[in-house]
């Protein structure tokens, strides 16, 4: 049931992208140096100011530093690393301890680079990791396409009239909710931060690329996942209601028990993602570190992301995803609240891209 509104969720996720894509590159500053700074922190700062609002502004964009800072911290650092080690580290045998060291390390030498280092290592494992993940996803779930009528009509009938034992239509979706917008980041604002480093003179054109995430992440990809795992669930003996494995043991279960050696690919393909993800968060922490303390405290900041490496490797998956989910859901509270005084600019700025590109 979760699965329906975590989709639907998603479709309004691009909306949201778009407007604070869009608002990242419109307000982003340029430093002396060329580097830029950007995201929530200077529109809502910059654009509420522009609005005779620069208290309101400030408070916004000091509160959003602090809960990207954590949301770096738990949802970006922590969480992959504990689903990284929960495939890889059970499938190797190594200590907890040491895999979450040896993942701090190879994080370590990436981000002391710099946002060009971050970029050309996420543009070259991406593309790959969907590809290869799709790829199984759409196998398994066209193998078995006689069940795939079934699994849609539990996930619309469960997402209104839901098992109690779910916590009924409320938890279900709270739960759908949460799921899209962890995967997404729709309404969040982390995804403006990249965004407004992008090499281009058109804010709305980079807003509507934006748009395009939601769609593959959620739409695409979650309901792949979700699909396996409900077309599987009677050849899977770990799947159990109520209990049992999650996350992404969960999911390996599934795959393996239609492709036996897939869990191995699976593994390597978590695990890249998990380390693009670290490492693209680091740059949204570092923007809301830098926000509220400025550039010469950024090496207190590294030793602190590197630790939480460490620390998610080694701690339960429930108290990590439980830390994560806050913060990165508190994020959209001041992000949004902004942008809906800020929706006016947006507006001006798509009627101008789009007389322009339409002539």
């Amino acid at each position: 049931g979760a699965v329906f509104w975590m989709i639907l969720i998603a479709f309004f996720s691009m909306s949201a992208k778009f407007v604070s894509c869009t608002l990242g590159q419109l307000y982003r500053q340029v430093n002396p140096d060329g580097s830029i700074d950007g995201g929530p922190m200077y529109y809502l700062e910059k654009g509420l100011g522009e609005l005779k609002l620069g208290m309101l502004g400030k408070v916004l964009g000091s509160i959003y530093a602090i809960f990207i800072i954590g949301g770096a911290f738990g949802g970006g650092n922590m969480f992959q690393a504990n689903q990284s080690f929960a495939l890889v580290g059970s499938l190797i045998g190594i200590n907890s301890l040491y895999y979450g060291i040896f993942l701090a390390i190879i994080v370590g030498i990436v981000i002391i680079g710099g946002i060009k280092r971050i970029g050309q290592t996420t543009e070259k494992i991406v593309p790959t990791m969907v590809v290869l993940y799709v790829g199984a996803s759409l196998f398994i779930i066209l193998t078995n396409i006689d069940k795939l009528n079934d699994v849609l009509s539990s996930i619309i009938g469960e997402a209104f009239a839901p098992n109690a034992a779910y916590g009924g239509l409320i938890g279900v979706l709270v739960t759908g909710i949460k799921r899209a917008v962890f995967s997404n980041e729709g309404g969040v604002g982390s995804a403006s931060i990249a965004h407004s480093a992008a090499k281009t003179d058109e804010p709305v054109r980079e807003g509507i690329v934006a748009m395009v995430g939601p769609f593959i992440d959620t739409i695409v990809v979650c309901f792949m996942t979700a699909s396996v795992i409900l077309i599987t669930k009677d050849l899977n003996p770990l799947y159990q209601v109520g209990g049992g494995i999650n996350g992404a043991e969960l999911t390996s279960a599934a795959f393996g028990s239609v492709i036996s050696w897939f869990p191995i690919i699976l593994s390597a393909v978590v695990f890249l993602f998990s380390y693009s993800t670290m490492i693209s968060w680091y740059y949204y922490g570092n923007k809301g570190w830098k926000y509220l303390f400025g550039e010469t405290t950024i090496p207190v900041y590294q030793v602190m992301y590197l630790g939480c490496t460490v620390l998610g490797a080694i701690a339960s998956l429930g108290n990590v995803i439980d830390f994560s989910d806050m913060m990165i859901l508190s994020c959209a509270f001041p992000n949004i609240i902004g942008a809906i005084f800020l929706l006016p600019k947006v507006k001006i700025a798509l009627n101008d891209y789009w007389t322009r590109y339409t002539a």
